[in-house]
């Protein structure tokens, strides 16, 4: 429920921002694979669509236009994210279309962009290994800590929400925001201070609200 409607929230604020020929392909070009890796790979590793953009549209050494499954633009960093069918890639093209592939690649390294290509199969057959890779980029690239990718969907979003407001957060909170019951929540919350992601924020021997650990608090603002 979380995720499909955050996507629903990402697509509509992209084909806002688009019009004619870039609206059309992100409408036609943005299909199953693409979604799925949002759904299996970036949302689980992630949590949050920020600096993230579907059908990209660039130019390309030809003097065309191109369009990149997702563009991840954050600062200075320019990152490429494509989604590989093998059938799509070994069968319906001929050997200078596959030329024609690698070389619009290589101009797009050449020009600051760091690609990162995710085989459609390994999506969805071993999530957990892409997730990895999108992890290590944003450790490796962003500087950011690499979050434990078998956080749940729910418990990503009570740490980014922690992170978001800088306010204590109570069980009842969190059930308005995630639509679950109260006890659900509170059950949520300790589990996360079990794994040190939250710690209390008061009472001492009953918990009554709770914020993020220091330990991984400039993680998630």
């Amino acid at each position: 429920m979380l995720f499909d409607a955050c996507y629903e929230k990402f697509m509509q604020l992209q084909l806002q921002t688009r019009s004619g020929e870039s609206q059309r392909r992100l409408q036609d070009g943005h299909g199953h694979a693409e979604k799925l890796f949002l759904e299996q790979v970036w949302w689980p590793a992630v949590g949050r669509f920020d600096f993230l953009h579907a059908e990209y549209p660039i130019s390309d050494f030809k003097d065309g236009d191109r369009y990149l499954d997702f563009a991840y633009i954050r600062g200075n960093h320019l990152v490429c994210i494509e989604i590989d069918g093998y059938k799509a890639h070994h069968k319906d093209i001929n050997r200078w279309q596959f030329a024609d592939q690698l070389t619009r690649q290589n101009h797009l390294i050449l020009d600051g962009w760091k690609v990162l290509r995710f085989a459609y199969d390994e999506m969805k057959e071993k999530p957990r290994r892409c997730q990895q890779l999108i992890l290590q980029m944003m450790g490796s690239w962003f500087g950011e800590e690499q979050a434990d990718p078998a956080l749940s969907l729910e418990e990503k979003e009570i740490l980014r929400i922690a992170g978001q407001t800088g306010e204590p957060l109570l069980p009842k909170t969190i059930s308005q925001r995630l639509h679950i019951s109260r006890n659900h929540a509170g059950k949520l919350l300790r589990k996360l201070v079990q794994m040190e992601l939250l710690q209390p924020a008061s009472g001492t021997t009953r918990i009554c609200s709770y914020k993020l650990s220091g330990k991984h608090r400039s993680y998630y603002e």
